[in-house]
């Protein structure tokens, strides 16, 4: 958008605290305390892990809960990034002190290092959260969702393109199987506490042709109507290039990589049907450049997109919009603050280089540009709605 313009939206924020996981009872403290000691637990149960590695994954949950942030050791091959990440700022201190974005983000890298991840050897290289995101490819669930893509042509086009927006937006929740078999739409639309869609179609529509970027979230059964979306976006000329940016190497348990990517188009080429037509088509588009996969180191990196480094920044810029898919996303997307919810998005967004959409399920504290009516009766009705998974929102900015 041109320069001017950009100046022009309003960057004027309220005061807001970082978010950590200091206070008792709060989401970021269980997630802290419960959540990540359950999943060293889930992670030791999933492969064969030999004795001296599980004892590293016992001592990583010991710190976790009870100790202080260590360091990486000084020959670790990212040992010199996380020192421009602020590692040296928190060694030494309680886990929940830190910034919760921060810490969330070296846990995880702290557990692939247990598992000897990085280094040469015969665990090298092995996700340990693989076993996780291919269940869900292989149960009835998923069948069924690609199973409904035959569905789909019976839609009309304005309406075939909502559903996949939704099951897109939605995940599991919502999946495509709900939203393409007659399931009631409405309530999938009575979660969101902020639509942009209607705003996000027109954009796309009016800047077809373009690059779309899409930052992806989770693998597995979320990733594949993130795929069908992006077929669509290709059959309807609204893009000419799809690059889907998915994460260099295991995190967040779930979140894609490019290993998952292919993983979910094969499940759709085996599955028959349309699912099978889109898979084919998906496959050809990487094939012919249409459709690219891009894993940017930055995209593990415990920083908002406020710190993107420049190349990150000029591939944004080209695009006609960058689809910024779930809740880390959007928490790199904003700053992972306490912002009031009633915060402007245009201004928390303000610095991206091009225009932008979040597709976001609630899932966590932080959360924008939601009107002052909505946010006082969520108050008053649905104290947990930030973090329960029952709310969404589709938000746009830049144009």
């Amino acid at each position: 958008m041109p320069e001017e313009s950009r100046r022009a939206v309003p960057t004027a924020l309220p005061d807001a605290d970082v978010i950590t996981g200091a206070v008792p009872g709060s989401f970021p403290r269980s997630v802290m305390c419960e959540r990540h000691p359950a999943l060293i637990r889930r992670v030791a149960d999933a492969l064969p892990y030999p004795p001296e590695l599980r004892a590293r994954l016992s001592d990583l949950r010991e710190e976790a809960t009870e100790g202080v942030i260590a360091p990486l050791d000084e020959d670790a091959h990212d040992h010199r990034a996380w020192r421009e990440w602020g590692l040296a700022d928190h060694v030494g201190t309680p886990w929940t002190r830190a910034p919760f974005l921060w810490a969330e983000s070296y846990f995880y890298r702290r557990l692939l290092g247990a598992l000897d991840y990085f280094v040469p050897g015969p665990w090298q290289g092995v996700d340990p959260f693989a076993p996780f995101k291919r269940a869900e490819l292989t149960g009835p669930e998923a069948a069924a969702e690609t199973a409904a893509l035959d569905s789909l042509a019976d839609l009309a086009p304005r309406d075939r393109d909502q559903a996949l927006l939704r099951s897109s937006l939605w995940g599991n929740r919502a999946d495509l199987g709900f939203q393409v078999g007659g399931g009631d739409t409405g309530a999938a639309a009575s979660g969101l506490v902020a639509d942009d869609s209607a705003r996000l179609w027109e954009l796309l529509e009016d800047r077809a042709g373009g690059r779309v970027c899409l930052v992806a979230d989770n693998a597995g059964r979320e990733l594949l109507p993130d795929l069908v979306l992006i077929d669509t976006l290709l059959t309807t000329d609204r893009a000419r290039e799809v690059v889907l940016h998915v994460k260099p190497g295991p995190y967040y348990v779930s979140d894609a990589t490019t290993a998952d990517v292919l993983d979910g188009l094969r499940h759709l080429c085996a599955a028959g049907g349309a699912a099978e037509h889109i898979g084919t088509r998906l496959w050809r588009a990487m094939v012919h450049g249409r459709l690219r996969v891009r894993a940017h180191a930055f995209s593990c990196a415990p920083l908002p997109y406020r710190d993107m480094p420049g190349d990150l920044a000029e591939e944004f810029a080209s695009a006609s919009v960058t689809l910024m898919k779930g809740d880390l996303n959007y928490r790199r997307l904003v700053g992972d603050r306490h912002w009031p919810a009633t915060t402007p998005f245009a201004a928390v967004t303000a610095y991206f280089p091009g225009p932008v959409a979040a597709l976001r399920t609630l899932k966590s504290d932080v959360v924008t540009g939601v009107d002052r009516t909505t946010v006082d009766e969520l108050e008053a009705g649905e104290p947990a709605w930030r973090t329960s998974g029952t709310h969404a929102l589709v938000q746009l900015a830049g144009t």
